[in-house]
C-alpha cells in the first residue's frame, strides 16, 4: 500500500486505486503491481499538484488497459 501521509487529499484519494491485494497470484496481479510501484515513485519523487494528480489519473487510466489485456481470453 501507497504511503500518503502527509499528502495532498488529491494525491491520497488515487493512490487507494493501485492496490493490487485483490487480485488473483497471475499475470493480471504481477502488471497491477508494477503500475502501483511506479505509482509510488512517483508520488515519493514529486510534490503534490495538478500535474502529480493528472499524471496519476493517466497511469491509473493505463494500468486498467494493461490489467484487461494480462487476462486470459475467452475460450
Amino acid at each position: 500500500m501507497i504511503d500518503t501521509t502527509g499528502r495532498h487529499p488529491s494525491t491520497a484519494h488515487i493512490a487507494r486505486f493501485f492496490r493490487y491485494g485483490h487480485l488473483g497470484d497471475d499475470e493480471a496481479r504481477t502488471v497491477s503491481m508494477r503500475c502501483s510501484t511506479f505509482a509510488e515513485a512517483m508520488i515519493d519523487a514529486l510534490p503534490d499538484g495538478p500535474e502529480l494528480t493528472a499524471g496519476l489519473r493517466h497511469l491509473l487510466e493505463a494500468k486498467d488497459c494493461f490489467v484487461r489485456a494480462a487476462l486470459p481470453e475467452d475460450d
